[in-house]
């Protein structure tokens, strides 16, 4: 249904490689660790519309010439095939856990035309030495890197990240989840999919995919969704690329999720 970091092929592989040694050249010795979550490190991935998602750890806060330079590398490496999500994190910031949590740098291709046009001006609005950047997202990539991550070099797992709390984790998934609700209809797979996960979590503490959470869908959410589910796990691996979504199911869909999570967290 997807690959993950043992079975993708070479390519991937040598893709991923070649990503951490050119990140390793420009943070150079402040370098602790690289680490893969994510729909590789968790049997889901894609390479058709996958993101390769990393977290890297340094010693130490980077300065504003190394993120730069980071910039023009992912602007050159992502998308070429695989679009890369990476986050920068430093010893210190996951020392002292907060939520929302610090981090130095970040890209992802939704930036691109950020970074693009602020290396070409010369600026330093997005790129610079704040060190207050806070992203909720990062107790959620934290959490699963504890359970589920792929180290490719560095220090272990268990040593450089902190256990995030769970009320920290669940805050993090519900802000995702309810930008799903919203957005169902204008991206039904990811949404979706998304959807199922977090209602999982929240009903049994199962931290999964979204391909897995689409596959315990079809098992456990009721008949009438089957077919939906379906299809959307048929769309996701790629298998299906002829059934639309109708805006009837989609909403019937969140709907019963959107209840049953209500219940939960009341």
């Amino acid at each position: 249904m997807g690959y993950d970091w043992k079975t993708c092929p070479s390519d991937i592989k040598n893709f991923i490689y070649n990503f951490k040694e050119g990140i390793k050249e420009v943070v150079n010795d402040n370098f602790v660790g690289f680490y893969l979550h994510g729909s590789l490190a968790m049997g889901g991935f894609n390479p058709k519309c996958s993101d390769i998602d990393v977290l890297v750890v340094t010693n130490k806060q980077m300065i504003v010439e190394q993120k730069r330079n980071l910039a023009y590398f992912f602007l050159n490496y992502s998308n070429s095939p695989y679009p890369v999500e990476i986050s920068f994190l430093n010893k210190e910031q996951l020392m002292d856990w907060q939520h929302p949590c610090l981090y130095d740098f970040h890209y992802s291709e939704f930036w691109r035309k950020q970074y693009e046009d602020e290396l070409m001006h010369n600026t330093y609005k997005y790129i610079n030495e704040d060190n207050c950047n806070t992203d909720t997202d990062l107790a959620a990539h934290i959490t699963i890197t504890n359970q589920r991550c792929i180290c490719l070099e560095g220090g272990p797992i268990s040593k450089v990240f902190p256990v995030v709390p769970k009320t920290d984790y669940r805050s993090s998934i519900i802000g995702d989840y309810r930008e799903c609700l919203k957005n169902i209809e204008k991206d039904p797979i990811y949404c979706s999919l998304n959807l199922i996960r977090v209602y999982w979590y929240l009903k049994e503490e199962v931290i999964s995919s979204k391909i897995e959470a689409g596959n315990w869908g079809l098992t456990y959410l009721p008949k009438e969704l089957g077919s939906t589910v379906r299809k959307i796990i048929e769309s996701y691996v790629g298998e299906n690329t002829t059934d639309l979504f109708n805006k009837e199911e989609l909403i019937f869909l969140r709907n019963y999720i959107s209840d049953r999570v209500q219940e939960l967290l009341n």
